[in-house]
């Protein structure tokens, strides 16, 4: 079954790289800002939806009972596969969203970080992992924030949109999910992003601003949104739960 996913990301050699380089060596602050954001809304089993490499999900793998790493791309599967070789208690799967996930045993939470942004198909995709996912269980959404930062960047890499918690949160709800937590976050990152991408006509993030930006903007946006909630960002971050049935 061909997916949203499958027939929207068809990036040019080299462009879904860029997209990845955002969480590469030069954004160390920024990888350590994502995982404190998800870890302590992930349970002991994990589906991660577009795994990439496996850096990520890798970080959750000594707190978790059972982990399952995902990828629409077979050279991503295959190197997933080398990467987990010796480990009995991870899967790799290899499909596309929305379409029936190939997952026997449920879990009890998702993460998809930059993946639900390439589908045109969204409510109906979240439908796809609720029904992998265990009754109360959760499933984590790490979105590109605010049409006003759509740019070359992001038709290159393959962004159908991005979303403001309002339109996240009425997909949410479409798929039948019920928002847990829902927010802007990484606001300076915005700015930045606005000033860079939109307003300079920076086709692509420059890793040497990236690296800067991971050491000044990063730590700065965290201390900050330690105390109020930002307005707007760069990212909508949501957690959605999987309803239990009534009773």
């Amino acid at each position: 079954m061909s997916s949203g996913y499958d027939r929207v990301v068809q990036p040019a050699a080299g462009d879904e790289a860029l997209e990845n380089h955002l969480g590469g060596d030069e954004a160390r602050n920024y990888r350590q800002y994502e995982f404190d954001m998800v870890a302590p809304h992930v349970g002991r089993s994990m589906l991660e939806i577009g795994s990439g490499l496996g850096h990520f999900a890798e970080q959750f793998m000594p707190r978790l009972d059972r982990l399952v790493v995902s990828d629409f791309d077979p050279y991503c599967v295959e190197q997933l596969e080398k990467r987990f070789a010796d480990r009995d208690d991870i899967d790799v799967l290899q499909f596309g969203l929305p379409t029936e996930i190939p997952l026997e045993n449920k879990v009890d939470t998702v993460v998809m970080m930059n993946v639900l942004e390439h589908i045109e198909e969204d409510a109906e995709a979240l439908r796809s992992l609720a029904r992998v996912t265990q009754p109360g269980g959760r499933i984590i959404i790490w979105v590109p924030g605010y049409p006003q930062l759509y740019g070359d960047f992001d038709r290159k890499v393959g962004h159908v949109q991005r979303y403001t918690p309002k339109t996240l949160g009425a997909t949410v709800a479409k798929a039948g999910l019920d928002a847990e937590v829902l927010k802007p976050i990484n606001f300076l990152g915005g700015i930045a992003w606005w000033a860079a991408v939109r307003r300079g006509g920076v086709g692509y993030p420059d890793p040497r601003l990236v690296k800067i930006y991971d050491r000044t903007v990063v730590p700065t946006t965290r201390f900050i949104e330690r105390f109020i909630r930002p307005p707007f960002g760069q990212t909508v971050f949501c957690v959605a739960r999987v309803p239990k049935p009534a009773t």
